[in-house]
């Protein structure tokens, strides 16, 4: 039975009107899961040593200096700040960190973390693409160096590319980094000369409209390097904005590529377990279609 972790500060973190990052998302999540038999779990705030493995204390402290009392800051173009971002981006963080600790404990064999904002386009010091904090990165980092594991996986199929974590694991020779996104789309990385210090990025960039078939073979290819690779632990930063439905992007995906990319994922993954992690996902019909196939497929739940 899949852990799934999650909190009210979600809906806390609220973005201005119009807005694609908004609060409906987690309710939209939720309510898609609502009949699946999951292991509900409140997401408790990170410490900060967790975080502080990938960001230094300055940035922490400069977004604790930026948090408004009311209203809403922005920190770029697309990145906001209200009185209740920081504790649900710290909630999404030890959602991520708890997840890993009871997988590793053997409590389950997988964990969906439905928290927002989501993580992937942070940098070590720069929130970016609506992330403040690298929260699939810093799960990977809990696992590696809290938990000593010699090996963890880190798989990201949102459309975009997660900038962030592989700023936050380009050195790390022990986390394999593998994500496929859109070609040309923001953030502008992910091209497939970005293999990190130690080879151990594999990005499989898409072009617009390249659909399912194209999206599973990449996946394929993914799953293999998995394998090879043999981590004691696998996170997927899950985004969902290549549906078709998605008012972002134009992979056009359907829920099924997200249940067959799941499935490959799980399978490649054998032995270990695997934490996944809301990212992106604009379209809260699809979204929430999305998610459901993710959950079910990830959980080898009887739908």
């Amino acid at each position: 039975m899949t852990i799934l972790y999650t909190h009210p500060a979600s809906e806390r973190h609220v973005t201005p009107s119009g807005h694609p990052e908004q609060v409906a998302r987690h309710r939209a999540v939720l309510d898609a899961l609502a009949d699946l038999p999951l292991t509900h779990r409140d997401s408790p705030l990170a410490d900060d040593a967790d975080v502080l493995r990938c960001h230094p204390e300055r940035y922490l402290t400069r977004l604790r200096a930026a948090s408004p009392a009311q209203g809403q800051v922005a920190l770029d173009g697309d990145t906001w700040l209200s009185p209740g971002s920081l504790d649900a981006a710290l909630r999404a963080v030890g959602a991520g960190c708890a997840a890993v600790d009871a997988l590793l404990a053997g409590e389950d064999r997988s964990a969906f973390v439905a928290m927002r904002p989501p993580g992937h386009h942070a940098e070590r010091e720069t929130p970016m693409g609506f992330c403040i904090l690298g929260t699939a990165a810093i799960a990977a980092k809990r696992a590696l160096d809290h938990h000593g594991l010699d090996r963890v996986a880190v798989l990201d199929f949102d459309v975009h590319h997660g900038n962030g974590t592989q700023d936050l694991l380009w050195a790390e020779k022990r986390a394999f980094f593998a994500s496929t996104h859109q070609m040309p789309l923001y953030p502008g990385t992910g091209a497939a000369d970005e293999q990190g210090a130690h080879g151990q990025i594999l990005n499989l960039p898409l072009p617009p409209g390249s659909g399912g078939v194209q999206a599973r073979a990449a996946w394929t290819t993914i799953a293999a390097r998995l394998r090879d690779w043999a981590p004691g632990l696998v996170i997927v930063s899950a985004g969902f904005d290549a549906h078709a439905a998605d008012p972002l992007a134009s992979l056009d995906w359907d829920e099924t590529d997200f249940a067959a990319i799941t499935a490959m994922i799980v399978q490649a993954a054998g032995a270990a377990p695997v934490v996944s992690v809301l990212e992106g996902g604009y379209d809260l019909a699809a979204l929430g279609r999305s998610v459901r196939a993710h959950v079910i497929t990830l959980g080898g739940i009887a739908a």
